[in-house]
């Protein structure tokens, strides 16, 4: 895959609903895994909440994001979690777990120059959704729990410079989702300066670039896209390199 340089709607810590993410990608995107969606890259769907279907994770000492495969459908087993997770169809041809494997072996082999592409979206709650960025796929592995395979994917945030050009971003710099829900429920799902819940975005109080933290949910907060621009300007008024 070669090297791109994407022009997303979003920008990372977006909080949008799942109306909105259709919209944007102009594809009915229902599968936590969608592979190639666009020539460029693929699709992750998320959750790290209670009850989550799948034992996704956000491995802060890296900076990690390590999704978990997609069990055989309900119509090929009788209790899906006491089974492999597949990584090929009864037919024969690769599932969703398949193809991904294969991307990142091949990369990791050296068959392939570039990490395959894939954009995160992850889960704050029914219908609200958060914009996590792109990640480059660096590695997959098929994982026993004790009573079965499952299919573990290994993925660096991403931040693209220029179109030959792209660096992985710090592990403290990327907000973990179990932050951003602890947040959203902190905030009451609103801009905490003006109580608007039209445009939201996730916002760090003290900038990372000044030190501020992604880990903690006492320096994230919800702003609205009016108060966040508002901020931003103010700190650009101080210096241009001080973004939040």
């Amino acid at each position: 895959m070669k090297s791109f340089f994407p022009k997303p709607t979003f920008k990372v810590d977006d909080i949008i609903s799942y109306a909105e993410l259709v919209a944007d990608e102009n594809a009915n995107v229902q599968k936590g895994m969608n592979f190639q969606i666009k020539p460029e890259y693929s699709i992750f769907l998320m959750s790290v909440r209670k009850n989550a279907p799948y034992a996704d994770e956000f491995d802060e000492k890296t900076g990690t994001l390590i999704y978990e495969g997609h069990d055989v459908p309900s119509n090929l087993a009788k209790d899906t979690k006491e089974v492999d997770q597949p990584i090929a169809t009864p037919k024969g041809s690769p599932t969703e777990n398949g193809k991904f494997y294969t991307a990142a072996q091949s990369y990791k082999m050296g068959m392939i120059e570039h990490p395959h592409k894939i954009k995160v979206y992850e889960k704050i709650k029914s219908g609200i959704w958060c914009y996590k960025g792109f990640f480059n796929l660096v590695d997959a592995k098929i994982v026993n729990t004790g009573k079965r395979n499952v299919f573990k994917f290994y993925l660096l945030p991403v931040e693209f410079i220029s179109k030959r050009k792209e660096i992985i971003l710090p592990h403290s710099r990327i907000i973990p989702t179990v932050v951003k829900i602890e947040v959203w429920k902190r905030d009451k799902g609103q801009c905490v300066l003006c109580a608007s819940k039209e445009n939201l975005h996730y916002d760090h109080d003290l900038p990372y670039s000044k030190g501020g933290t992604s880990l903690t949910a006492e320096n994230v907060r919800i702003l609205c896209m009016k108060h966040n621009l508002k901020k931003s300007d103010k700190i650009l008024s101080f210096s241009p390199i001080f973004l939040s």
